[in-house]
């Protein structure tokens, strides 16, 4: 801290004296007043009658650096005004804010496809998924290019009987094609041929059709090696739904093409396989029962579609429905080629009429006509443009009977 004392200059000449001596007393007083405030960096300024009239009293000393004295005077006052300082407020510390998470999106979940509808009723494999071309080839697989048969035809009817030997389980799979196709075998069941095998051998529990006298019905006519027989009979039927049929499923095929049943039709009154009533209702509930064991295969039956049939009835394990219930399909030989028989013609249209649905697909109805040879390109023409124009699906072959080739006929 600096100190010093002012000095006293009269300026006017007044007297001294005791008032002199008073004032400065009273001036060194606040002299050191003065030097203490300035020590603490305030300014005193005293106002006031304490000096002589028009006289000054200043400080001589140099101007510090860190305060100023000033004395001025004004009358009747002498306020001492220190200047606190404003404290530095303390700031408020702002708090961190805290990060808000970013929330996981929750993932868009793909959406399920809507399911393709199934068309309606394909609940089981009943049914053709599709009408043709079609065939029937009774011979040796090797003696035919089968990847062509394959490739060309969606139904084919071949006999797959394993003791004939015309083709292993893997040349039907070749004809299935992937599944594309249908494969039928040929199954006769209201005569028995001398040639297969059940004619004379069979196992154990089964009686042979040349064994079965009962049940034979006479010489097909025509066929010298054929017999009717009694589709009616216990032991026939057992022969059928046991043995034969079950070897012909083993073999892979899609179903079975029942020919000769027009057995059914005969009556009594002939000496070509007479039929009474037990053997012609025996014939329907044969079928039945084939059916109750093979629920899914195709049935078609051939040339029996007469009211017998269409109007009939049959019984099996599963209760008495219609017979034409029973079955996927019909067909019948010689409908256009080498005649047109009319009357079978409307047979297949009163067929048609029914609007027969078996799982769920149209009712199959097939033509197969006879054209001599695969050459006579205007017979086979005419049968299919005859087919077609009544909604059937047509085939044409060499001849009844014969069967050994397939015929590759041009578009039509």
């Amino acid at each position: 801290m600096s100190t010093h004392t002012p000095t006293y200059t009269p300026l006017h000449g007044h007297r001294t004296g005791s008032r002199l001596a008073t004032t400065m007393r009273c001036t060194t007083l606040l002299v050191a007043m003065a030097g203490a405030f300035t020590a603490h960096g305030r300014t005193l300024t005293v106002i006031g009658d304490t000096q002589p009239a028009g006289s000054t009293w200043q400080d001589s000393s140099a101007t510090e650096s860190s305060s100023t004295r000033t004395w001025q005077r004004r009358k009747h006052t002498n306020t001492q005004t220190p200047t606190t300082p404003t404290p530095t407020p303390t700031p408020t510390p702002t708090p961190t804010p805290t990060p808000t998470p970013t929330p996981t999106p929750t993932p868009t979940p793909t959406p399920t496809p809507t399911p393709t509808p199934t068309p309606p009723a394909t609940t089981s494999s009943r049914g053709f998924p599709t009408a043709g071309p079609w065939a029937s080839f009774y011979g040796s697989a090797d003696s035919i290019d089968l990847p062509k048969l394959a490739a060309t035809y969606r139904i084919l009817d071949i006999d797959a009987d394993p003791d004939m030997g015309n083709f292993s389980v893997s040349q039907i799979k070749t004809l299935k094609n992937g599944g594309a196709n249908k494969v039928l075998s040929y199954l006769n069941l209201g005569s028995c041929e001398n040639f297969r095998g059940y004619w004379s051998k069979v196992p154990s529990g089964f009686l042979s059709c040349s064994a079965n006298k009962a049940a034979q019905l006479g010489t097909y006519s025509g066929y010298s090696n054929e017999v009717w027989m009694n589709v009616g009979n216990a032991a026939y039927q057992n022969l059928v739904i046991n043995y034969i049929v079950p070897r012909l499923a083993a073999q892979g095929v899609d179903g079975f093409y029942f020919d000769n049943m027009e057995i059914v039709e005969h009556g009594t009154n002939t000496k070509n396989g007479p039929c009474d009533a037990q053997c012609s209702q025996g014939g329907l509930d044969l079928i039945a029962k084939l059916r109750d064991k093979y629920p899914s295969m195709l049935f078609v039956l051939q040339n029996a579609t007469s009211d017998k049939t269409r109007l009939g009835r049959a019984t099996g394990a599963s209760g008495t429905v219609a017979f034409p219930s029973l079955l996927d399909g019909i067909a019948h030989e010689e409908v256009y080629k080498p005649v047109h028989d009319t009357s079978v013609e409307a047979e297949l249209v009163s067929w048609s009429g029914m609007n027969l649905m078996p799982g769920g697909r149209k009712f199959w109805i097939g033509t197969l006509d006879y054209a001599s040879s695969c050459t006579n390109t205007s017979a086979a023409q005419s049968a299919f443009q005859s087919s077609r124009a009544r909604g059937f699906s047509p085939s044409v072959s060499d001849s009844s009977a014969g069967q050994q080739t397939v015929c590759y006929w041009p578009a039509f």
